[in-house]
């Protein structure tokens, strides 16, 4: 059995005391340690924005998160995407599409397009290891996505890169123990 108050002490020799190091931080220290906290979260929010202008694609970095695209994609692969609007969808390209009334997006291919002369589109999906047509998908009375529909089209991807997504995801203590462990790591990598 251990005490509190050796775990206490423990922790503060082992470096993880963090409000302890606070504590010990003038205002300077404290105020520079959140303006490079800061400058860390505006960098990378710069250049997840600077991504959507590159590629045209709200959402230029996707994880897929399910089975239907196997073999092409499994599932925790990280798609890369574009999304310029003249660029024609052709059938057999793959593409992430949002339906209304669903909050994420679904990766499937093109299996069919309908093309009008006033260059209006039209097509139809389906997962690779689906043995329907995404149909049943799509929100009630649709039959065929439009342009509008497309979040991007698949360009490349690293396979299994998006499985720590998926893993934080599903195992909320998994993203919270990742954190400490990080948390910890600086802060003792700080001391030395």
């Amino acid at each position: 059995m251990v005490r509190a108050g050796a775990v206490g002490t423990h922790l503060r020799a082992s470096g993880l005391d963090i409000f302890g190091d606070l504590r010990k931080m003038n205002k300077r220290q404290l105020y520079y340690q959140v303006l490079n906290f800061a400058m860390i979260v505006s960098s990378a929010l710069m250049i997840w924005k600077g991504l959507i202008v590159l590629t045209g694609s709200e959402s230029p970095i996707v994880v897929v998160l399910s089975g239907s695209m196997e073999p092409a994609f499994h599932r925790g692969d990280l798609l890369f995407l574009t999304n310029f609007r003249e660029d024609p969808i052709r059938a057999g390209e793959i593409v992430v599409f949002k339906v209304e009334g669903r909050d994420i997006p679904i990766v499937h291919r093109v299996i069919k397009v309908h093309e009008k002369d006033n260059g209006d589109i039209k097509f139809l999906t389906k997962g690779d290891n689906n043995e329907v047509d995404d149909r049943g998908l799509y929100k009630e009375g649709q039959n065929w996505l439009e342009k509008k529909d497309v979040v991007g089209r698949a360009r490349g991807f690293l396979p299994y890169v998006g499985m720590v997504t998926i893993i934080m995801n599903d195992y909320p203590k998994f993203k919270y123990a990742l954190l400490a462990v990080m948390g910890a790591y600086v802060l003792l990598k700080r001391e030395s």
